[in-house]
C-alpha cells in the first residue's frame, strides 16, 4: 500500500505588509520599557536574522476556514478527484477563526466542518476534524492520513493547514513582525502498486517537560492595554536552542526509518520560521551524517510570506511543485523531506518519494 500526495493547493492572501510599514510602531520590552534602538535599526536587524522583508495578511472578510477552503478547492482540482469521495478532512490550525473585529477564537463548529460545508460535501462518511499541534500541525495531519490509509479505513484524505496569525499578534512586540497568514492543502491517497513512491518514513515527537511553554498566550507588552486580551508570545532564544538540537535529530530518525541515504535527498521543505534558524537546522542535520549541505537543498518562502505557522510547509511545497519558486523544482523519482517544529514543543518529519 502506497500513501501518495496526488494534489496540492495554497492560498496566499493579497494584503502585503512590507517591513517599512512597522517604522512607526512602538516596540516595547516584555516589562513594558522601550527599546534603546530606533525602529529602523530594530527592523534591519530583524530582517538580517529572519530573512523576512514582507508578509501577507488575510483580507478582513476572510477567516482561517475561508482560506482553508480556497486551498482545498485547488488541491482537489489538482488531484482531479470528486470531493464526495473524501473519507477524511483534517484541518490543522492553532487559533480557529478569529475575526478582525473580535478577540475570540471561534472553533465551533470545527474548521474542518466549515470546510466540508463550504465544499458542499453531502457524504456523511466524510469525517471532518481539527488538529492542534503547533506549527507542525499540517505535517502531523499527513502522518495521521497515512495511518488511516495503512489501516485500510480510508483511501482519500484532504489535509489542510490554515492560520491568521496577524489577528493574534501584539503590535508592541517586535516578534509580531515574524507572522503572516495563509493556507496550504494536499490530497493524500492510497495506491496499490509496485511503484516506489509516497511516504517512506516519518517521525513525530513532543517535548513538554521544560519546553511546553516556549510558545504561549500572554498579555500585551503595553501595560495600558486590556489585560484580558491575550496574544501569541514566545521565548525566541529558547526555541532557537531547542530547534537547533532536536529538529535535526527527528529528521535523522525519519530518514533512518525510510532507508534512504542522505545523499538521495533532493529538497528539504522545512517550516518557514526564521531563515537563520532553518539554515542552522539543516547544517546540523547534515553534520549528523558527516556531510556538507548541498546547494539549493532548502527552498524558502519566508522572505515574502513570513511565518504562517501550519501553512508554511504545504504552501512552500505547492509553490515548488508548480514552479513558482526560482531555481527549485521537484521531478518524478525525487526524494524530499518535510519537517516542522512548533508549540508543544512538537517536532515531525516525513521522507517522501515523488
Amino acid at each position: 500500500m502506497k500513501v501518495v500526495i496526488t494534489g496540492t493547493g495554497s492560498y496566499i492572501p493579497t494584503v502585503e505588509k512590507d517591513n517599512n510599514k512597522f517604522i512607526n510602531n512602538t516596540f516595547l520590552n516584555a516589562d513594558g520599557t522601550p527599546f534603546n534602538a530606533e525602529n529602523g535599526t530594530i527592523i534591519e536587524k530583524f530582517k538580517t536574522i529572519t530573512g523576512i522583508s514582507k508578509r501577507r495578511y488575510a483580507e478582513d472578510k476572510y477567516t482561517a476556514s475561508d482560506m482553508a477552503f480556497f486551498a482545498a478547492e485547488k488541491a482537489i482540482s489538482n488531484a482531479k478527484i470528486n470531493p464526495e469521495e473524501l473519507n477524511y478532512i483534517i484541518v490543522a490550525h492553532n487559533f480557529g477563526d478569529v475575526k478582525t473585529t473580535g478577540i475570540q477564537s471561534d472553533i465551533i463548529p470545527s474548521l474542518a466542518t466549515r470546510v466540508k460545508h463550504l465544499l458542499q460535501i453531502e457524504n456523511p462518511n466524510c469525517i471532518a476534524y481539527d488538529i492542534l499541534f503547533g506549527c507542525p500541525g499540517w505535517t502531523e495531519g499527513v502522518i495521521q492520513a497515512q495511518a488511516f490509509i495503512k489501516a485500510r479505513i480510508a483511501k482519500k484524505i484532504l489535509v489542510i493547514g490554515s492560520e491568521t496569525l496577524s489577528r493574534v499578534i501584539d503590535k508592541y512586540d517586535r516578534d509580531s513582525m515574524i507572522y503572516g497568514d495563509g493556507a496550504g492543502a494536499c490530497i493524500v491517497e492510497a495506491f496499490e502498486d509496485e511503484i516506489d513512491r509516497g511516504i517512506l518514513g516519518h517521525a513525530s515527537q513532543t517535548f513538554a517537560k521544560d519546553e511546553a511553554y516556549h510558545l504561549f498566550f500572554g498579555n500585551s507588552y503595553n501595560k495600558n492595554e486590556d489585560p484580558n486580551i491575550r496574544y501569541i508570545k514566545m521565548f525566541g532564544r529558547k526555541i532557537y536552542e531547542f530547534a537547533l538540537t532536536r529538529v535535526p535529530e527527528a529528521m535523522k530518525i525519519a530518514l533512518d526509518k525510510s532507508g534512504i541515504a542522505i545523499d538521495e535527498l533532493s529538497k528539504i521543505f522545512i517550516h518557514q520560521a526564521n531563515e537563520k534558524m532553518d539554515e542552522a537546522i539543516i547544517k546540523r542535520f547534515y553534520r549528523l551524517h558527516k556531510k556538507s549541505v548541498p546547494n539549493d537543498i532548502m527552498p524558502m518562502s519566508i522572505h515574502k510570506l513570513g511565518n504562517s505557522s501550519v501553512a508554511t510547509v504545504p504552501t512552500l511545497l505547492d509553490l515548488v511543485l508548480k514552479n513558482k519558486i526560482e531555481n527549485h523544482s521537484v521531478k518524478k523519482g525525487d526524494v524530499i523531506m518535510l519537517a516542522s517544529v512548533g508549540a508543544g514543543m512538537n517536532i515531525n518529519a516525513i521522507v517522501y518519494r515523488y
